[in-house]
């Protein structure tokens, strides 16, 4: 049992640090944008229900690779919270809950948000792209799946995943995330399937990206730099310290000592002694 704790600890010590601090400290103000995602999801699968909200949700955040290019680009950001009719909602709802709100205590609402996208934008261009290899390639897709609408949050929530998995060097979690995804695609040839690996394959881009920058990874890991650290010390010295006096060659400061002083100090106090003449 302890090899299991101590296991689990080095693959998600790192990540429950991160995820512990803000939460403790904010609670739920720290994942505004996760709550906000949650409600957003549940309106518009409230609203695609009813015979009144169905066409403007669908005008709105349906995505095909059939429309037009700068349709589907500006139908994406909003199709990330459209749940797909044919499966629960509250799988949807529990995706973004659990993994866009720990990414939002780790990365912040923006960078969850680029990532997210990025993600979802992946899949909707790899669409295009599998269709226009046909069938025939392992890559392409039918022409009928043109015609699917896709939306959800499925591919964001793996593009995240990943990514977390990564920075908080959690890789057997990662790679189990992207073993499921191809398992899937395996199992079941579909378009959403394809979307995830295009997702992961997006993801993976921008961890090299980030890589080669040289950005640190985790709570655990000092930056450089530090701004009043041991090392700026060192460079540039304190005002008036050591360093600077050796290296302007001045000598200690001491203070001078009179020659009254010097015979003052000298033996005990003396008081002036009168001698009578008797």
């Amino acid at each position: 049992m302890n090899a299991v704790a101590r296991r689990a600890r080095a693959e998600w010590g790192p990540l429950y640090e991160a995820v512990r601090a803000p939460l403790v400290r904010r609670r739920w103000r720290a994942v505004p944008l996760t709550l906000g995602a949650v409600c957003l999801t549940s309106v518009t699968q409230v609203a695609q229900n009813r015979p009144w909200g169905y066409g403007p949700v669908q005008a709105v955040g349906a995505v095909r690779a059939e429309d037009p290019l700068w349709l589907a680009l500006l139908r994406t950001p909003l199709s990330l919270f459209v749940p797909a009719l044919d499966l629960p909602v509250w799988g949807a709802l529990a995706q973004i809950l659990l993994v866009f709100g720990i990414a939002e205590l780790c990365l912040g609402w923006w960078r969850t948000l680029v990532i997210a996208y990025a993600a979802t934008l992946a899949g909707t261009l790899y669409a295009r792209v599998g269709i226009a290899l046909g069938p025939g390639s392992p890559l392409g897709l039918p022409a009928a799946d043109a015609r699917i609408v896709d939306t959800g949050p499925s591919a964001a929530v793996v593009g995240l995943a990943v990514f977390l998995g990564w920075r908080y060097r959690a890789y057997a979690t990662a790679g189990a995330v992207i073993v499921a995804m191809v398992v899937e695609v395996l199992l079941k040839d579909n378009l959403a399937g394809k979307e995830h690996l295009a997702a992961i394959a997006a993801v993976l881009v921008l961890c090299a990206v980030a890589e080669t920058r040289g950005r640190p990874r985790g709570p655990g890991r000092p930056t450089r730099g530090t701004r009043g650290g041991t090392g700026a010390r060192l460079r540039r010295g304190t005002r008036g310290g050591t360093a600077s006096r050796l290296r302007h060659g001045a000598r200690p400061a001491t203070k001078p000592r009179s020659r009254r002083t010097d015979h003052a100090s000298s033996g005990p106090d003396r008081v002036p002694q009168l001698r009578s003449s008797d």
